[in-house]
């Protein structure tokens, strides 16, 4: 049977440098907002607005060695090819390239690591799929200028930006901007490097800094298609489209603006402008922003190529008082339970419809092509006799990818699709390695014990089978 995706459809995983790589403070690299956050009942809080942002002796930090992918990246880039990757979304550490984030000068131990990174890529014939910043702002521009904040970030990120871009023009074709670039609005800290007082106006300060980040973004655009003409550059958004619980008109109302909060990071990205919507928000909300001279007309110019998102499962809200007291967590973001849905170990709705939906919500809305580059199941999988039979993983990817191809047939532009994670990595939410999301399994535990050796799990062998027949043996 004849594969309704495209050829060239960029089948493969994503991760994140400070999930997997370790290394925190080798060869150079400085250390990023991340390398904080510890494993355990403190974590969310780190996550969102941490109470300082030096070590605590008392806690493990699982960013600091992860899966030590640092040292390990040929193992494990072979193990990709082996699935027959086509495109494999990685993120650069920022702080490996400029340790203090504003240096005069880049680290070049840093710059080699990606080179030869890519270069391991390019020997499979895997396309490098590269997020500039992944939940990594340098943890002194964290300290010293408040993250994004302060309008000087955007010049540090622009000269990364240009740093890279003349590095790896011969080896990178796609890239994208920050990742999940909403999440600034939920975890403030991992998302934009801010740390917020009690008595300051949180919401005008996150939305600052996400200005300043829109702009950095569009700036990003212009250097990439100065510097690498042939390249695609894109957004990134957590997505997830939200349901009304009820048909009572006030519920529907509450869904959409719940996607207007979401969708306004790609509506300026994509369209090049702020809408109405969002600056009746900052009126009623008493948000003023700083905004340079030229911002407006930088946004205006520089749009992304396309519009990429991660997408774990749905939300759902009310306007009912008594049930919005009874939150679930999906994801970041909190929500109603959908009585609809089954939920994971961790709480998650799941919901591949719901994928479909937003696939085409998001062309509707832009009518620029599409990329899934996260999409997994976070599941604490068993390891016996050297085996992994994560069935319940094949389950929840199959019927999600059933559906992403439904929306192709009805019409949605989509570049490619890349899981969440395919080699066990740190999780981002929890900082646990029993989390599990990859197609290979890794010997480590929470707390830093085991091997790091990689098992191929029965999810493997399975994706490697899609890859192959371009989606139709599912």
């Amino acid at each position: 049977m004849k594969s309704i995706l495209s050829e060239n459809f960029l089948w493969g995983g994503a991760v994140a440098s400070n999930q997997l790589e370790g290394a925190y403070i080798e060869d150079g690299k400085g250390l990023s907002a991340v390398d904080i956050l510890p494993v355990g009942e403190y974590r969310t809080q780190y996550f969102c607005n941490p109470p300082s942002l030096e070590f605590n002796d008392e806690f493990f930090y699982p960013s600091h060695v992860a899966i030590y992918f640092y040292h390990r990246y040929k193992e494990d880039i072979a193990l990709l090819a082996e699935m027959g990757f086509k495109c494999f979304r990685l993120s650069i550490a920022w702080s490996r390239i400029f340790p203090n984030g504003d240096d005069a000068t880049p680290n070049e131990a840093g710059l080699k690591f990606y080179d030869d990174v890519f270069d391991e890529c390019k020997k499979y014939g895997i396309e490098p799929l590269v997020t500039i910043q992944h939940f990594d702002v340098p943890l002194e521009l964290c300290k010293k200028y408040g993250g994004w904040r302060d309008r000087k970030l955007i010049k540090f990120y622009e000269n990364y930006c240009k740093t890279i871009f003349n590095r790896y023009k011969d080896k990178v074709k796609y890239w994208l901007t920050f990742n999940e670039i909403n999440i600034i609005l939920h975890a403030p800290f991992v998302g934009g490097g801010l740390t917020i007082k009690e008595d300051e106006n949180d919401l005008e300060i996150k939305y600052q800094a996400a200005h300043n980040q829109l702009v950095a973004s569009s700036l990003a655009v212009k250097a990439c298609h100065e510097i690498i003409p042939d390249a695609k550059i894109g957004c990134m958004l957590a997505a997830g489209t939200t349901y009304p619980y009820s048909c009572n008109p006030a519920d529907v109302m509450a869904a959409l603006e719940k996607d207007r909060e979401s969708y306004f990071f790609s509506d300026v990205q994509a369209r090049g402008y702020y809408p109405s919507y969002a600056k009746k928000f900052f009126e009623e909300n008493n948000i003023k922003l700083e905004m340079g001279e030229d911002d407006i007309e930088i946004l205006k110019k520089y749009t992304v190529d396309f519009v990429s998102f991660s997408y774990y499962s749905s939300r759902c809200t009310t306007t009912d008082e008594k049930m919005l007291q009874n939150l679930s967590q999906t994801n970041i973001f909190h929500s109603i339970e959908n009585p609809y849905l089954e939920k994971s170990e961790w709480g998650w709705a799941i919901d591949p419809i719901g994928l479909r939906v937003t696939l085409n919500q998001i062309y509707d809305r832009y009518q620029k092509p599409l990329f899934i580059v996260e999409n997994g199941l976070g599941a604490n999988d068993t390891l016996e006799n050297g085996e992994i039979n994560d069935d319940y993983r094949i389950k929840y990817l199959r019927d999600h990818i059933e559906q992403m191809i439904k929306a192709v047939n009805d019409g949605v532009e989509l570049m490619g699709y890349t899981t969440w994670g395919p080699i066990d990595l740190v999780s981002a939410g929890s900082g646990e390695m029993k989390k599990r999301y990859g197609f290979i399994y890794v010997d480590r535990d929470n707390y830093g014990n085991g091997t790091l050796e990689r098992y191929r799990k029965k999810s493997f062998y399975w994706y490697k089978k899609v890859i192959e027949s371009n989606g139709t043996e599912l």
